[in-house]
């Protein structure tokens, strides 16, 4: 498998992009600029050089023109025997203007150029020039030597190796070259290193905060620091993370409105089907449970009727009684009228509902208490429904189990109203929790309840754009509580006790 090659933009970094574009250029730059320096240079030490050799000549000229008029060979000699002791001089000849050789020091030339000499002397003039002596490239220097009337009487030739110039000039060369790597050499560490204080470590700590990121710790930001140009790529990735955090919340909490909007309206079209369903039922099964009772009563009149068909007919009716009971219910569930709202004092439908629910509370041997607030308050509803629910809800309290305490409270806070129902029973497990409202759903015995009261219970809550919550209670059991929106004529007054 061919491994993937990575794009050049990825291979180049920043810190190359320096070295390309900043230390290179500049190292060209420095290249050229040293290179012709060193130029310049080596032509001045070697025309120094040459200076040296005609100071050496100046100095001896005089000496020797008047040695050579005078026809002093010692004395000659002993002139350019000083010549080596001023400076590295390779060979001195003195030459009469015949270019015959009167004396010398050090390297003599074997063949020595007589025509060429004789030039030089005619012409009287000083010159320098590159030549050969005794097999060696030198440089020579000619001077005219005069007598005490001006007329050139010979020759003077110093010479110097060529590999003395040579010599120094590599040396220069190769102290330019050394300076100028140094230079490059220094020039570079300072930009990379100035790369790294000002914009590497920073450019690395924003890198690991994205791999941080990218890594799952959504919650980290980057610490804006450095150049205004660093912070400001900081502080515009924090933004963006933020505005990512916002958009994903956002987006959460329309999907968690959303499900939930779905889940009532799937519970909506259920309740609907049922309740139509229930309707259907009720409908159907009323007149002949009518006619089955009717029926069962005038039985009941014939006085010559047996004492065990008349207790026969007492069971059928209270059967019938019962079954007419589920369909009063399944009429309530399905129930969807017009409402007919109005404002009604709070404490008058308790009472109501307290009323309702006594004779149940001393069919079951149960306790039936009612807590009063101190301040009167008004809701918006329709009585008969609101009573309705609050009567299921204290029976269903008092179905829960035998000789059982059961509490009625009411009361408002934040804008809303509510009525409370807490009883000491046996509680209700988080299992069936969520099933509490579904219809024909109950934890009684066969007989006893229909699964229908507490469906009615959220169906009238919902009806006054209310709900109904369920919690433990401070009693030991469970707690209901109806919340419904609060009148504007019961937010005008004094609120009572709030829970």
């Amino acid at each position: 498998m061919l491994k993937k090659i990575a794009p050049i933009s990825r291979l180049f970094s920043l810190r190359l992009a320096l070295v390309v574009y900043v230390v290179l250029p500049l190292a060209c730059i420095l290249a050229v600029t040293g290179y012709l320096i060193l130029n310049a240079l080596e032509r001045q030490v070697e025309q120094q050089m040459q200076n040296d050799l005609e100071l050496v000549a100046r100095s001896i000229q005089l000496p020797l023109s008047h040695a050579l008029e005078r026809d002093r060979e010692g004395s000659m000699l002993q002139a350019l025997e000083s010549a080596f002791a001023i400076g590295r001089v390779y060979s001195a000849n003195v030459y009469d203007k015949d270019g015959q050789e009167i004396a010398s020091a050090g390297r003599t030339d074997p063949d020595p150029q007589k025509d060429k000499l004789t030039e030089l002397a005619a012409e009287g003039e000083r010159r320098g020039e590159y030549g050969h002596v005794a097999g060696r490239e030198v440089y020579s220097y000619f001077v005219p030597l005069t007598d005490s009337g001006g007329r050139i009487s010979g020759l003077l030739q110093l010479t110097r190796r060529e590999s003395d110039f040579k010599e120094d000039i590599s040396a220069i060369r190769t102290k330019g070259v050394m300076g100028l790597g140094v230079a490059v050499f220094f020039m570079s560490a300072l930009v990379l290193y100035g790369h790294h204080k000002a914009l590497g470590k920073y450019f690395t700590r924003l890198s690991q905060s994205m791999s941080r990121v990218a890594g799952g710790e959504r919650r980290h930001r980057f610490k804006p620091q450095g150049p205004r140009e660093i912070v400001t790529i900081g502080e515009r990735f924090n933004f963006m993370l933020d505005s990512i955090e916002k958009a994903e919340s956002e987006i959460r909490e329309r999907r968690q409105v959303q499900e939930e909007l779905q889940s009532r309206l799937r519970q909506a079209e259920k309740m609907a089907a049922l309740g139509q369903l229930a309707a259907g039922v009720a409908h159907e099964l009323g007149t002949p449970l009518s006619v089955v009772s009717g029926k069962a009563q005038r039985a009941q009149r014939n006085r010559q009727l047996p004492s065990e068909l008349d207790s026969t007919m007492q069971e059928i009716r209270h059967e019938v009684a019962r079954m007419e009971n589920i369909i009063r219910q399944l009429l309530d569930f399905s129930r969807r009228n017009e409402q007919q709202k109005r404002n009604v004092s709070m404490k008058q439908l308790a009472h109501s509902a307290y009323a309702s629910a006594v004779e149940e509370a001393r069919n079951t041997g149960g306790e039936l208490l009612m807590q009063e607030p101190d301040k009167e308050i008004s809701i918006n509803v329709e009585p008969t429904r609101i009573e309705q629910a609050l009567v299921n809800l204290l029976k269903n309290a008092l179905q829960c189990c035998p000789k059982v305490s059961v509490r009625l409270t009411w009361g408002e806070s934040g804008g809303w109203a509510w009525f409370q129902v807490d009883d000491n029973g046996p509680g209700i497990s988080q299992d069936i929790e969520s099933k509490l409202f579904e219809p024909f759903f109950t934890t009684k015995s066969v007989g006893i309840g229909t699964g229908l009261g507490l469906a009615v219970v959220h169906g009238i809550a919902e009806e006054h754009s209310g709900n109904v919550e369920v919690d433990k209670s401070d009693m030991g059991g469970a707690r209901f509580r109806i919340v419904l929106p609060l009148s504007q004529q019961g937010q005008n007054r004094d609120s009572g006790p709030r829970e």
